[in-house]
């Protein structure tokens, strides 16, 4: 099923002087490990010889994915073709205004623009206005296709204006390492003033005098965030007050507005506790803890009207609740229970409006929407399909009896509906245009498999109509399966294409997200992270064996964490995939985790442990992918990177792979790709990442047999 062998492309990359150049990575305990890729790590990027490798490695890349272009451009041809280019958001009002974003054909980048609010200005309206290309009365905030010319990389991550409507502050990145710059525009004058705020994260809070901006300053080291400041603008940035310092570095930290615009607050957070603070927005002077950090304690609070509504796992509500507190708590024995815990039921946020609670909730790995009353009843915004995701939209005011929400599955577009909370009345305000696509030609399923411990594991599976379970098809398995996060059933633009080739494409809501509750998570991570792996393996054999795919058709893909699963399965059982799709993959956990000035490590003890602790040091060399590489037959590989990732630095998938060609003895390639411009979420702009979807796809079309199938 390979369309040309290694040998015929290209030389197979070799790192120059490896044997010459080995590193004894020292652990606790007494364990020594040579790593002799260890010099591929180049903190600054400028080390003429790991450049070279990676170059080398994309020449390779280049030859080896040659012979597949044309099945490239068509993928590429037929995603870009079903994009609405000239779409725009829906529009939400804040204070006046009606706030939007819209692309124009052609243009890779997003136009920020408001309309002021008026007789019969509403989201509708201005949708239709938008349609027909009528930009009379729209005000621009930011042209980032302006701001974008001549930059290999770039993107707006936040942007905060005063309370007047006036001076608008953002924060841009031009290398994709989340190191942000700020930047201020007077909205009524066109001036961009001469302040610059440098490495921060994309996270701005304006006060209420207008003038005063408070931010989150990051480590230039670590980049972790460290300092809350302020700054007032027009003055010297070096005279910016400080205004709290974080001095524990496994803890986040980033700043909000309260829902009712009272307050200014500071959460900081890590795996396992948080914390807020918060001042008056009028007067944000002195910042009080509303409670205490404790272990094993997390919350998240908001505030509108007389009270805080506080989500939180306090007193072993595993799953989570809600409780209230007065305006002016600052301990945990002022709160009072909102909505009580409940074992079956995860309680994963909430939005609150004058005359009611809107409660996102978890049960048997679907959400829902929870309307909670002001009088004690309730009520669930429906769904009618087996596997779907459903969460809060933009509700930018508390003041109305309407609840904006959004609605997806494997097989209907991304779509914001609103209901009437009072009447019961729906309107779809939006839905994501999909050009050619007809959903009625495909069936999304939910099933569930069982792991080798007896756990129930949910999938989600969606295929065009006329397939048959026959045992004869290609499968795409995708898993992250950490960090609680759930891989929610959503419609995606590029996998229409593998679909109308005839594969099937599941998602493995295994253990390490929370789709079936915290202990989901919990069963998932530290000394049971070998979970995620097992029930990724298993899922796949369920599948296989029920007939969705045949057992030599199948290929996996994960990102980042999902890396380190993929990293993780092709040591474990190389032998049940065809192809493995990586992109930014952990795959070097244990240096990682024993080095603390490297981004992300020590916020991440609790996630993956500390490995200064001999017990989870011998549990993580247990899994970690490029610990466990060994002399055997590995599947066809297509490794992603970004020279600029600031989450998954560059060397851990160089390192693995240059380690994986030393002791592959299998005959399928593997394709190393870095983009030297990029970070951890890859190319910016709409387009660039769809191309590269479309050569990665590309790929795995040609291992699975498709390379020439046609799109029905």
């Amino acid at each position: 099923m390979m369309s040309v062998s290694p040998a015929a492309a290209a030389a197979t990359p070799v790192p120059p002087d490896a044997e010459q150049r080995p590193h004894t990575v020292e652990a606790p305990h007494g364990a020594k490990r040579e790593d002799v890729y260890y010099w591929l790590r180049d903190d600054k990027r400028e080390d003429s010889a790991m450049l070279a490798y990676l170059n080398a490695e994309n020449a390779y890349a280049d030859a080896m994915l040659a012979p597949l272009k044309s099945i490239e451009d068509r993928l590429y041809d037929e995603i870009v073709g079903r994009i609405q280019q000239d779409d725009s958001s829906v529009p939400y009002r804040d204070r006046g205004f009606w706030y939007y974003s819209r692309f124009e054909t052609g243009k890779d980048y997003p136009v920020h623009a408001r309309r002021a609010d008026g007789a019969g200005v509403d989201a509708l309206s201005i949708q239709a206005a938008n349609a027909r290309g009528d930009f009379g009365g729209e005000e621009v905030l930011l042209d980032v296709n302006q701001l974008a010319a001549g930059k290999d990389y770039y993107a707006v991550g936040d942007w905060d204006i005063t309370r007047d409507n006036r001076i608008l502050a953002y924060a841009d990145d031009t290398n994709g390492r989340r190191q942000y710059t700020v930047r201020f525009k007077n909205l009524e004058t066109g001036e961009v003033y001469p302040d610059v705020i440098t490495g921060v994260s994309a996270n701005l809070v304006w006060a209420d005098d207008n003038r005063t901006l408070f931010y989150v300053e990051n480590d230039p080291e670590t980049l972790l965030t460290v300092r809350v400041k302020k700054h007032a603008l027009g003055t010297p940035v070096a005279d910016d007050v400080l205004v709290y310092e974080e001095k524990d570095d496994s803890f986040y930290m980033g700043i909000d507005r309260t829902r009712d615009d009272k307050y200014i607050v500071i959460g900081v957070g890590s795996t396992v506790s948080s914390e807020t603070r918060y001042a008056p927005a009028d007067n944000p002077e002195t910042f009080t803890v509303l409670a205490p950090r404790a272990r094993d304690v997390e919350y998240d609070a908001d505030h509108l009207g007389d009270r805080w509504v506080i989500r939180t796992n306090a007193d072993k509500a595993t799953n989570f609740k809600l409780v209230t507190a007065p305006s002016n708590a600052t301990s945990r024995k002022q709160w009072t229970d909102l909505v009580p815990h409940r074992d079956d039921v995860y309680v994963e946020g909430y939005e609150l409006f004058d005359g009611f609670t809107a409660i996102e909730e978890r049960a048997e790995a679907l959400t829902r929407v929870r309307v909670l009353k002001r009088d004690g009843s309730d009520e669930f915004v429906q769904a009618d399909e087996p596997a779907y995701a459903m969460g809060l939209s933009v509700n930018s005011e508390p003041d109305t009896a309407w609840l904006r929400y959004g609605y997806t599955s494997l097989t209907t577009p991304s779509t914001t509906f609103e209901v009437n909370t009072q009447t019961g009345e729906r309107r779809q305000l939006k839905q994501q245009a999909v050009i050619g696509y007809d959903p009625s030609n495909y069936v999304t399923e939910r099933v569930w498999t069982t792991s080798r411990d007896g756990k129930r594991i949910p999938v989600s599976l969606v295929y065009r109509k006329g397939f048959e379970k026959n045992g004869t098809a290609a499968l795409l398995q995708y898993g992250y399966g950490s960090y609680g996060a759930s891989m929610d059933p959503g419609f995606s633009v590029t996998n229409v294409s593998l679909l109308d080739r005839g594969m099937v494409y599941a998602i493995a809501h295994i253990r390490g997200g929370e789709e079936m509750g915290r202990a989901w998570y919990d069963d998932g991570k530290l000394l049971h992270k070998v979970n995620t792996f097992n029930d990724f393996i298993d899922v796949t054999d369920d599948l296989v064996r029920q007939g969705y795919a045949a057992p030599d058709r199948v290929a996996a893909y994960g990102g980042s964490a999902g890396g380190l699963l993929m990293g993780a399965i092709s040591n474990m059982a190389p032998e049940k995939y065809r192809a493995i799709l990586s992109q930014v993959p952990f795959v070097d956990v244990v240096t990682t985790m024993l080095d603390p000035s490297i981004p992300l490590t020590t916020n991440e003890y609790d996630e993956w442990g500390n490995p200064e602790d001999k017990t989870y040091y011998d549990y993580i060399v247990q899994y970690s992918p490029y610990d466990n590489l060994e002399a055997k037959a590995y599947p066809a590989m297509f490794v992603g990177t970004g020279l600029w990732d600031s989450q998954v630095q560059y060397w851990e998938p160089a390192k693995y792979v240059a380690k994986l060609r030393d002791l592959n003895t299998g005959e399928y390639p593997v394709v190393f790709r870095t983009n030297m411009e990029a970070g951890h979420g890859g190319k910016s702009g709409r387009f660039r990442r769809y191309r590269e979807s479309a050569e990665m796809y590309a790929f795995m079309l040609d291992q699975l047999g498709l390379k020439d199938a046609a799109a029905r």
